[in-house]
């Protein structure tokens, strides 16, 4: 049973989407002949020649044109059909002798289909003239008049279907307009009184699926004289040139889909005329003409609605374009006032919220976000932060385009129906992958009238093995409640969302251009730094020993004659210079810890701690130390920089012991995508006052008479693992111990570590 459900589904979309321009079938009240070029040859027929000319389809196939009508039609045709354009002959009258001398009358159109193949259509002439333009003229030049009256786009529309109507005298026409999801609805009508009227109703997409509006947009008027009569056959099936069917997509008599005539019948239409109306290379919607009986409309005639259905559906478009005029207007100036703002604002997402007009109105949203450089900035009503960042996550995931934008969010991200309240509706503008400029609409909840339950648009048919298509067969009011969806966004929205896009691109491209050289100066100032201080410490070394050597000698010659006064404040010269020495050096170490010219390797980190225990090994004994160390990880560092981190932060502990033996302990952690490392101590602990105090260069909790040392320990420490893109911190209670904590990102080449947790000793 499953199987078979599958097949069915496949086989709808297969229907839905059917080739219905490639048809062997036209209507029965013309005939349609094949013809090859240059000698107009019948390649192909309609099989009602007998009944229409009295001459059978197969006496007439590989026959020229020639043999059905006289010379003079033929010099007339041949020269017409050289022009490029074969508007130009449309149509032609022909007479076709049926026998003796009874002729008939026929409306001749040719057109050349994608094949190449040149196609003739006939259909009876209603009368022996053709309309003349100034017929054309008249009836669009009145109705346009009627138009400069009017005031609204329904009045308008409803201008349309009561001249059409009048002109052609169908039951009922209607204007038929598509929303963006493909749905219709019928914006306007004038109908005979006893029919019940579908003005408002929307109708499924389904109703006029893919292939029918290409058809509507290559062929504009499309013609049913008789609903319910039977199709005719083309003969031979195949071209025979092309081995293929033919391509009727510009056909007058194609004759139309088993659904579609099926659905015709369903509303109770014997005949329709239906007529596209064409913007911006795009079916915007159709004039459907129904009436309950057949009914045929000469080709000039339809040429005639046509014609007042361009013209006056320009005069829409022109007022369409009109009304948004101002809304446009308006949103150009809130946009080049954020671009003000941007340019003058240090930060550009400042520009965008903290001013009037800000980002909202430049949409009429109620809620809008900038998430940039990982974190999110919001106004008005918006979804919690952390729903955003899983929002924007998605958008990375699946979207491509410049703008995005849907007035039902929830229907392609579900999880968009937690927050349908504020954001039913969204419009976003990538400004790189990871940042976007989002805006909101909450939820409005709508009734909508539909012609018909568009659940049960059409259904599966099957029988004596085969799968259709059919309509449904109920258009009656239908009604149904919408939620999870918003206002939609309008297209003047959209375009102005698209240039802040790239206003805000160009200003972050012209920010990151400063930044860089900001950084490209600081980078030469640096270097000037760093070269200063490695030639002032080598330069000073030389004086200070200078001083400490003259000093010390000036104790040996005259250590007999000195009081004890004179000694000590040689022993206090002796001791400046030492600490001097030891200041220049730590400064010297400082300027050196840098990124530049350090490639990072993956490490074992037990080697740099190994060797930091090794060069701590007196102090160790000395101060009865106890430290144990688990299991480390490989990380993507410099090994000597993390001996010199390590080496720093446990003779701080050694240092700063308490009246118990040093304990401590090393150990690691792995977090998302970084390793977290800890130094732990029982020593004399820290005020959490001064946590961040003690990481800046040359700063002191202690004076050097109670505990030795320049105050660049922890300066140094903070740069290495700043170096190493991570970041350092202590957590301490007075009398309580401390705990150093740092971290390292993990590195691409990073591997696993396959050894049991055990404790390392080391006393």
């Amino acid at each position: 049973m499953e199987t078979e459900l599958q097949v069915q589904e496949i086989n709808v979309v297969s229907l839905k989407e059917a080739p219905i321009h490639l048809s062997s079938q036209i209507q029965q009240h013309g005939v349609l002949l094949v013809l090859g070029e240059p000698e107009l040859k019948i390649l192909q027929v309609s099989t009602n020649t007998l009944e229409v000319f009295g001459i059978s389809p197969k006496n007439i196939l590989q026959k020229n044109l020639e043999d059905l009508l006289d010379p003079f039609q033929i010099e007339r045709i041949k020269s017409g059909i050289s022009e490029n354009n074969l508007d130009f002959i449309n149509p032609t009258k022909i007479w076709v002798r049926k026998k003796g001398d009874e002729y008939t009358v026929f409306d001749a159109v040719f057109h050349r289909n994608s094949q190449g193949f040149l196609i003739l259509e006939l259909e009876p002439a209603v009368s022996q003239e053709n309309i003349p333009f100034l017929s054309f003229y008249h009836l669009a030049r009145a109705s346009i008049n009627q138009l400069q009256t009017t005031t609204t786009f329904r009045e308008f529309c409803h201008i349309i279907v009561k001249e059409v109507q009048k002109v052609t005298g169908f039951d009922r026409v209607m204007l038929y307009k598509f929303d963006d999801d493909g749905h219709g609805s019928v914006v306007a009508e004038e109908k005979i009184a006893s029919l019940e009227s579908y003005l408002g109703l929307h109708y499924p997409e389904s109703d006029i699926p893919k292939p029918a509006r290409k058809l509507f947009i290559s062929n504009s008027i499309r013609s049913i004289p008789e609903a319910s009569s039977q199709p005719v056959q083309i003969l031979p099936v195949n071209n025979p040139v092309s081995d293929r069917p033919i391509d009727l997509t510009n056909s007058i008599l194609r004759s139309a889909a088993p659904c579609h005539l099926e659905y015709l019948h369903n509303m109770g239409v014997g005949s329709s005329l239906t007529i596209s109306l064409i913007k911006d290379q795009k079916l915007w919607g159709l004039i459907a003409c129904h009436h309950q009986t057949p009914k045929y409309i000469s080709y000039e005639l339809r040429k005639a609605c046509e014609f007042l259905g361009r013209v006056i559906f320009a005069e829409i478009s022109a007022r369409e374009e009109t009304e948004d005029y101002d809304y446009r207007m308006n949103l150009t100036h809130i946009q080049s006032v954020l671009i003000e703002y941007m340019s003058q604002a240090e930060n550009f997402i400042d520009g965008l919220v903290k001013h009037q007009p800000n980002l909202l109105d430049l949409t009429s949203a109620q809620g809008a976000a900038v998430c940039f450089g990982g974190s999110c900035t919001l106004i008005g009503e918006t979804p919690k932060e952390e729903e955003l960042y899983f929002l924007v996550e998605w958008l990375k995931n699946n979207i491509n385009e410049e703008v995005f934008y849907t007035d039902s969010l929830a229907s392609l991200y579900p999880d968009a129906e937690r927050f349908k309240n504020v954001a039913s509706g969204l419009l976003a503008i990538p400004i790189s992958k990871r940042n976007y400029v989002l805006w909101f609409r909450p939820e409005v909840i709508q009734t909508v009238n539909w012609g018909g339950d568009p659940n049960k648009a059409f259904e599966v048919n099957q029988s004596q093995g085969n799968v259709r298509l059919c309509p449904r067969k109920s258009f009656e009011l239908w009604k149904e409640n919408v939620r999870l969806t918003s206002l939609p966004w309008q297209f003047v929205e959209i375009k102005a969302a698209l240039e802040l896009r790239k206003a805000i691109v160009n200003i972050v491209l012209r920010q990151a251009d400063e930044l860089a050289q900001l950084a490209q100066d600081l980078e030469r100032s640096n270097a000037e730094l760093k070269k200063f201080a490695y030639v002032a410490s080598h330069d000073l070394q030389e004086p200070l020993n200078q001083v400490a050597n003259y000093v010390q000698l000036l104790e040996m010659r005259y250590h007999q004659e000195l009081d004890a006064d004179a000694i000590e404040f040689i022993n206090y010269a002796v001791e400046g210079v030492s600490l001097m020495q030891t200041l220049i050096d730590d400064v010297l170490a400082y300027s050196k810890v840098d990124t530049q010219a350090i490639a990072f390797q993956l490490t074992e980190v037990e080697v740099p701690l190994e060797r930091a225990l090794s060069n701590l090994r007196q102090r160790i004994s000395e101060a009865g130390a106890t430290i144990t160390y688990d299991p480390l990880p490989p990380v993507m560092a410099d090994s000597t920089q993390l001996m010199q981190l390590f080496q720093n932060l446990i003779g701080n502990a050694i240092k700063f012991r308490s009246d118990k033996p040093p304990q401590i302990h090393v150990g690691a952690e792995r977090l998302e995508d970084e390793w977290l490392f800890f130094v732990r101590d029982n020593g004399i602990g820290i005020d959490p006052r001064f946590s961040d105090r003690i990481f800046i260069i040359f700063q002191r909790l202690h004076t050097r008479d109670e505990y030795p040392g320049t105050g660049m320990g922890l300066a140094i420490c903070k740069k290495i693992i700043e170096c190493h893109r991570g970041r350092i911190w202590v957590e301490s209670q007075l009398g309580q111990g401390a705990t150093f904590y740092f971290t390292i990102p993990v590195g691409a080449r990073e591997r696993r570590n396959g050894r049991k947790t055990q404790n390392h000793l080391f006393s």
